[in-house]
């Protein structure tokens, strides 16, 4: 399992466990997604010349900085 994903587990078990296992769940979600949207959020920038907004994310950056393999 790649180290980022240990490590928001471990804040899930911080923060949720004593609540019980649902709880760990949701907010072990809840902090992969925070994750996620962070780094789509950093990969979108505005073209200067036209305005535009241009995204530079797709799936394979997500994969990688999970450690997951296609």
């Amino acid at each position: 399992m790649n180290e980022r994903i240990k490590e928001l587990a471990k804040q899930a078990s911080k923060e949720a466990f004593p609540l019980g296992s649902m709880a760990w769940m949701e907010k072990f979600a809840e902090l992969i997604i925070q994750e996620c949207a962070t780094i789509v959020d950093s990969a979108f920038d505005i073209d200067e010349h036209s305005g535009e907004v241009v995204s530079y994310a797709d799936g394979t950056q997500l994969k990688e900085h999970f450690g997951i393999e296609s």
